[in-house]
């Protein structure tokens, strides 16, 4: 019989901004769930990252207000062993997700954008915050928080269902 994944990934362009961000956010989330959902791992990934660089200063002052760390976190590319992990993938933005289906084949059947079940009348993106002042990353981080109960009520329907 073959395992379950157990992987939740979040990408972005750099590791350093939104999907750090979505990555606290969705396991700070899934923490407060019950079990198999509180069982999930969340992992962050850059299309265009390298390894090891810090999360942007302005990320982590945005989740410091809510009491989430990123100070220990460190910049990893997409790879194609964290892709099979994957039980789903969430980008920040179509163009992500379309590098992803360019350059790695075997992805899981679940690739969605980090908004996308919030509705039509929500843009289903997030836009980059990097190089911006602080309340560009505030602003991200709000719509990121926005998203979370969408994204537990479609993980609870897929994974336990």
């Amino acid at each position: 019989m073959r395992t379950k994944r157990k992987l939740i990934l979040t990408i972005c362009t750099g590791n350093i901004c939104r999907s750090p961000m979505a990555e606290k956010l969705l396991q700070h989330a899934l923490a407060a769930q019950d079990a198999p959902l509180n069982q999930l791992q969340v992992a962050s990934a850059g299309v265009a990252a390298g390894y090891g660089d810090p999360a942007s200063a302005n990320s982590v002052a945005a989740l410091k207000k809510v009491q989430l760390d990123l100070t220990s976190h460190k910049s990893q590319p997409v790879t194609d062993d964290l892709i099979k992990e994957a039980f789903v993938i969430f980008g920040m933005t179509q163009s992500h997700l379309d590098i992803l289906r360019h350059y790695h084949h075997d992805l899981p059947e679940r690739v969605h954008l980090f908004r996308e079940f919030m509705g039509p009348e929500h843009d289903p993106e997030i836009p980059d915050p990097y190089g911006q002042n602080y309340a560009a990353y505030a602003a991200c981080f709000d719509s990121m928080a926005e998203a979370i109960p969408s994204l537990i009520t479609y993980l609870k329907n897929e994974y336990t269902g």
